[in-house]
């Protein structure tokens, strides 16, 4: 039995080795005869021997398994979204903003081709692959490991020295010639073309049969490696070590000496971009070094260490036929422009935003106007510009309402905004269901089974008229509601119990205060331990706190003037929701309180977390960036001359990792 173990996991071995060399390197050493007579060999021995059965044996390329459901994920480390710039001059601010955090210095960046993609999270242990899940919304994605290992190009098994466990990350696409073989074979059997190869490669990992993913032409492009270990020093040699372990890594990329060298390389692609055999959407430019990619970090949606530049985008002329108005639930009237469908970037646009009056009477909008559409980042259509030239005498000017289009209420606008508002906040359905959906979405207190067709049958069915009502509902409330199923009722009745478990920042991001975003929740939340606390704030204390100005500030003190608010959060209150901050069992005790750290530089002993924790759990505040407000600058090695020049300057001290353990009593 040894031996016929040995010879399959030969056979295996062999495979994998192969098929690298055929779908990675594009350099094959056997025919494909040869291929299939060693696939077909060692199907029949897995076959006789079942107890030998390996997941990531070759054979589970051409896929067999039905998913019925795709199972939500968290991610272990979040999947951002990268910031946009459209020109050099906006490269240029993000390239001064560096190295003012981290000082001047040998500042090397890599570049990269922006695949045009489905991003894939994939989590290796001990050289196999384990999971497969999609983007999602960036906190958690879809679990597709089945049909992601019909992919060829994803390695099952890796070869060489590798961490024991890490995530690499990529784009799924269609190659161009692929996706035209694809939609030609489509109208000869007389089925409809597919849209564009990133929807068709999306749809098709959503596929319940991974055995008909397999028949899809799939190619994953690999290229950021995220793990709890320190195995490389820069992105490059990630990059590089990952090629020998037998990732398919895009031969397009480039190490940069300087943003010079970048301009040099988003020039080379504009040029050719439409030579590559699959579609990119701009470059993407990463500082290379991994120890300055720690010291920057992270806003609450994107690496500050990288960014994307997006080529100019595609523009399309198309007869503007109408205009219709969309009310948000903050009573934001936002108007949107009814288009002549046309063909743009690979699909049908028949809407585009048109943001706010001041829009309108920018381009003097009339109705039947030839107008330029272009997606705006290559993904919202928007209108860019009017064909004067072309318009009708005899058309009508687009005029503002003055009206709600729902509950027909006179419409207000202040003067230092630019949006008109209905302030029929009680009594105007979008509004009301809207505050209702945010409630519920999965950001704020993700009730699980709830979205946003049942929100606007429970509300036009009466059982609802704010988010709290949502606690009172009933069984056979929800049985007369269409498509609902016992199983959903259970899910939604799981999901609101569960809800009386979210934390205090997120019960208050869901109560839908203008202006009171995730950030400003956590800011506040961290501020005044609790509803009750934040209630009898005024204008004054809350402009103290870190980065709330007078918008957030006035908006919330008007948010609690509402009788009708304090009614709905005392209900959640009795209900048992968390409207206070849940202290952590590791604070120890507000010695560090009204003391304000910046942390810089590179640790020995403990890592950047570990350290901003130590801080905040002895009541102390992390900040991004020096000011007179500053007490301390936690420094460790290398940091940033412009950080030492400004705490200088400031007189404030510089204390070491082991100063704050001895400051704190800290033990890790």
């Amino acid at each position: 039995m040894k031996s016929v173990q040995k010879n399959i996991e030969k056979l295996r071995d062999e495979l994998h080795l192969h098929s690298y060399n055929y779908y990675v390197l594009d350099s094959p050493v056997i025919s494909d005869y040869d291929f299939d007579i060693k696939l077909r060999d060692l199907i029949n021995l897995e076959n006789k021997f079942p107890e030998f059965y390996d997941e990531n044996s070759p054979t589970n390329r051409v896929g067999g398994a039905v998913i019925k459901n795709f199972n939500s994920i968290k991610h272990d480390f979040p999947m951002y979204s990268l910031d946009n710039s459209y020109s050099k001059e906006d490269l240029e601010i993000w390239n001064d903003r560096i190295f003012k955090n981290i000082g001047d210095g040998n500042l090397e960046f890599l570049c990269e081709l922006k695949f045009d993609g489905v991003s894939i999270n994939l989590t290796y242990e001990n050289g196999k692959l384990i999971k497969a899940v999609t983007r999602g919304d960036g906190v958690q994605g879809d679990d597709v490991t089945e049909n992601i290992k019909t992919i060829r190009t994803i390695p099952l098994k890796l070869k060489g020295s590798f961490p024991n466990k890490f995530q690499i990350r990529g784009e799924i696409v269609i190659e161009k010639k692929d996706f035209l073989e694809m939609n030609k074979k489509r109208l000869i059997e007389g089925l409809d073309p597919y849209m564009n190869p990133r929807n068709t490669a999306s749809g098709s990992l959503k596929l319940q049969d991974s055995s008909e993913v397999s028949t899809r032409p799939l190619k994953c492009f690999l290229y950021q490696i995220v793990t709890y270990e320190e195995n490389c020093k820069t992105q490059n040699d990630y990059l590089i070590s990952a090629l020998d372990w037998g990732f398919n890594i895009s031969n397009t990329y480039k190490l940069c000496n300087n943003i010079e060298d970048v301009y040099k390389y988003i020039n080379y692609w504009e040029l050719r971009k439409n030579d590559l055999n699959y579609e990119i959407d701009g470059i993407v430019i990463k500082v290379n070094d991994i120890n300055y990619q720690k010291e920057l970090g992270f806003t609450s949606k994107y690496p500050r260490w990288s960014i994307a530049y997006k080529y100019k985008a595609e523009q399309i002329s198309t007869k503007l036929l109408s205009v219709s108005y969309q009310v948000g639930r903050t009573g934001a009237i936002t108007p949107v422009a009814n288009l002549e469908p046309v063909l743009l970037g690979g699909t049908y646009v028949k809407r585009a935003s048109l943001h706010n009056e001041d829009q309108i009477n920018k381009f003097d909008l009339h109705i039947n106007d030839l107008v330029s559409v272009e997606k705006g980042g290559e993904i919202i259509p928007k209108i860019v510009g009017v064909d004067l030239n072309k318009r009708d005498l005899n058309s009508k000017k687009i005029k503002f309402i003055e009206n709600c289009p729902s509950c027909f209420k006179i419409l207000s606008r202040n003067e230092s905004e630019s949006h008109h508002y209905c302030l029929n906040y009680y009594n105007c359905p979008p509004q009301i269901t809207g505050r209702i959906q945010h409630f519920i979405s999965r950001k704020a207190l993700d009730i699980n089974g709830l979205g946003k067709e049942t929100i606007e049958l429970l509300y036009k069915g009466g059982l609802i008229s704010n988010y709290s009502d949502l606690y009172n509902l009933k069984r056979d409330d929800l049985m007369t509601l269409e498509r609902m199923a016992e199983k959903s009722i259970n899910n939604i009745f799981i999901g609101l119990e569960e809800s009386k478990k979210i934390p205090f920042e997120r019960v208050l991001f869901a109560l839908g205060i203008r202006y009171v975003g995730q950030t400003v929740s956590k800011k506040l939340a961290k501020e005044f331990k609790s509803i009750d606390n934040l209630m009898t704030q005024k204008l004054d204390d809350l402009l103290l706190v870190d980065e709330i100005g007078d918008r957030i500030s006035e908006s919330i003190i008007d948010f609690f003037k509402i009788d009708q608010n304090i009614y709905i959060i005392n209900k959640l209150k009795e209900l048992g929701l968390q409207f206070e901050i849940m202290e952590k069992s590791t604070q120890k005790h507000n010695i560090l309180s009204h003391n304000i750290f910046v942390i810089s530089g590179i640790f020995k002993n403990h890592s950047r977390d570990e350290l901003k924790n130590i801080i905040e759990d002895n009541g102390g505040k992390v900040s991004s960036s020096i000011s007179s407000k500053t007490n301390f600058l936690l420094g460790g090695d290398n940091i940033g001359p412009s950080k030492l020049l400004k705490v200088n300057k400031l007189g404030i001290p510089i204390i070491s990792e082991n100063d704050l353990i001895g400051m704190t009593n800290s033990k890790l």
